[in-house]
């Protein structure tokens, strides 16, 4: 089932309450015929006085990403795709800049560039024209150059519904499977995935491989790391209960984690929670 509307929470977003002081950031919703296919468009603009790094724990959806910056360099102005980040994200962001992207669905990257598994892009941030080969600068500009949000979702939209998207039962399929682990936090192991859907172990594999372009295993953590930054967040100067959420999260003990979300964010999730907490 296609999403009701772009997504409100900031989850991925390490310490959004600083990243949202200094840009514009907003989210808008594709064409109709797009949102089987897509989260949403996300816009950023900033002019900053002092340059500033952000930080993303990616989710696990391929990025359409459209930048234009200016700064002590010069102007850059290029699109690109972003496979799955495997790591935790930072961009430095200096003077004027502009961002205009495209997050899709995990899984829905494939109906648009069926030619290689998902995974070939995991990882990676390569130009847009190595995967849309009829992308060039003026398809660049006609996204960036707009100061107005609507006619930037138009040029959004003109630019995938020239690229498909292509009739693909896997992608369905490995959605409907992301959405499952997403909504439903009692799938802790690839095992219970692959056996709720009449499927073996190794041919999730595949078809999270194909479409998706990590591992169900990888994903199941991923989203679990998201809740615990959520939840570090919102505890405001009372910590979580980190040993109950552990439970909670199907991690068999509270230190393994510390251990998962030290090597996703690069802090413990009690400094983490102190950061975002100090005033």
């Amino acid at each position: 089932m296609a999403p009701s509307g772009p997504r409100r929470d900031t989850r991925g977003i390490v310490d959004p309450d600083e990243l949202l002081a200094r840009v514009r950031f907003r989210r808008h919703e594709p064409a109709p015929e797009l949102r089987p296919f897509l989260e949403h468009y996300w816009f950023i603009d900033w002019e900053l006085s002092e340059p500033y790094a952000s930080h993303v724990v990616p989710h696990p959806s391929v990025n359409v990403v459209f930048q234009r910056y200016v700064d002590e360099g010069g102007e850059a102005v290029f699109g690109e795709v972003a496979g799955i980040g495997l790591e935790l994200f930072t961009k430095k962001l200096t003077g004027v800049g502009r961002v205009c992207g495209v997050q899709f669905r995990p899984g829905g990257f494939r109906p648009f560039a069926p030619a290689r598994p998902v995974s070939e892009w995991t990882g990676r941030r390569v130009p847009l024209a190595e995967v849309f080969a009829d992308a060039d600068d003026a398809s660049v500009d006609a996204v960036l150059a707009p100061e107005a949000d609507h006619a930037r979702v138009a040029a959004l939209d003109a630019f995938l519904l020239g690229h498909g998207p292509a009739p693909d039962p896997q992608a369905a399929q490995a959605m409907a499977l992301v959405d499952r682990v997403r909504g439903d936090r009692t799938i802790r192991r690839v095992s219970e995935l692959a056996r709720a859907e009449g499927l073996s172990s190794r041919s999730l594999q595949r078809l999270f491989a194909n479409c998706v372009g990590v591992g169900p295993k990888w994903v199941i953590l991923r989203y679990r790391i998201h809740e615990a930054l959520e939840r570090a967040e919102a505890a405001g100067q009372d910590p979580p209960d980190w040993a109950g959420l552990a439970a909670e999260l199907g991690y068999s003990d509270q230190a393994h984690l510390v251990r998962d979300f030290t090597a996703t964010v690069g802090v413990p999730p009690t400094a983490y929670a102190r950061q975002v907490s100090d005033p």
